[in-house]
């Protein structure tokens, strides 16, 4: 038998999830939303967790060979010293989400949505200026899978795409590749510009003042990859001197986000509150049912996660 150990804000509905599906050889130990008084985990073969609550817990596992994360970010993971077992994450539960996403915020600019609520509180029968997304060009930071899914709805409204990457050049609904070298003619005459990147050591304040610097003045800012990537104080002077049109962000360097932080109050920015794709236990439980069978076969497991490149 093997020993898991749930460990998330909805361990009891994982809980259910596996033993409805009955998987042979599986005994679940305990599902817990804390870390807190549970018992000896020295013996766990298998945990199915949120990584911040996982890393809380992670030295204690010594038996440890599989770790299943709920979350598309690991960094508390990667932080540790512990590294000698299989790490797999989730990846392309997200896209569709991410899309809709994306494309709710940058279709509300473009087709300038907020004015027209304005012109109908005033009872004003005049169109104010709207655009298509025809020919308008998004950047994406981190084109990975979920930024692959964006950019085919992207191609979808006929829109122009480029790509920022150290290395991923192979998507079909990218237009152009740039690297960083090459940054400022990645920038040139964006309209919008999405960040998916990670948190790792390389992706710690890649948006700052020189990249914001190189941005048109109505380009609107998405980031909805990891707080980290982005210099706030950087962000917070280029918006205030509408260097940019608008940040809308979903993710922060401190979450909660402060209720003193400068971005409640301005009126170019629109938080989200780490929700623009959020883990399903359904859509979780089934990555983790299909791992489980090729762990049991020892057989290579999907999603697994490289701890030197940290994703």
């Amino acid at each position: 038998m093997y020993k898991l150990g749930i460990l998330t804000r909805h361990g009891e509905l994982y809980r259910s999830l596996l033993q409805q599906a009955k998987l042979p050889q599986l005994d679940i130990v305990f599902a817990q939303e804390h870390d807190q008084e549970l018992g000896d985990v020295s013996q766990l073969d298998i945990l199915l967790a949120e990584p911040k609550l996982a890393a809380n817990i992670l030295s204690q596992c010594t038996n440890l060979q599989w770790l299943q994360s709920t979350w598309a970010g690991n960094k508390p993971l990667f932080d540790l010293a512990k590294q000698n077992y299989v790490l797999t994450g989730v990846k392309d539960v997200f896209k569709g989400a991410m899309a809709e996403y994306v494309f709710a915020y940058i279709l509300y600019f473009s087709r300038n949505i907020a004015a027209f609520k304005q012109q109908q509180t005033r009872g004003i029968w005049q169109a104010p200026t709207y655009s298509s997304l025809q020919g308008k060009t998004l950047g994406i930071i981190g084109v990975g899978n979920i930024g692959q899914a964006v950019a085919q709805t992207a191609k979808s409204f006929s829109m122009q795409v480029r790509g920022l990457t150290h290395s991923s050049r192979g998507c079909d609904f990218v237009d152009n590749y740039f690297s960083w070298a090459e940054l400022p003619q990645f920038c040139h005459g964006l309209d919008y510009l999405l960040c998916l990147l990670p948190h790792t050591q390389a992706t710690e304040g890649v948006i700052d003042q020189q990249l914001l610097s190189l941005l048109p003045k109505h380009c609107v800012l998405i980031n909805a990859g990891r707080g980290q990537t982005i210099v706030e104080d950087d962000l917070i002077a280029a918006l205030q001197h509408q260097l940019i049109k608008a940040a809308v962000l979903d993710v922060f360097d401190t979450e909660p986000l402060p209720q003193t932080h400068p971005f409640w109050t301005m009126d170019n920015v629109f938080i989200t509150n780490h929700t623009a794709a959020e883990s399903q236990p359904q859509d979780i439980a089934q990555i983790f049912m299909q791992n489980f069978a090729l762990f049991r076969q020892k057989k290579t497991l999907l999603g697994q996660l490289d701890f030197f490149k940290s994703y």
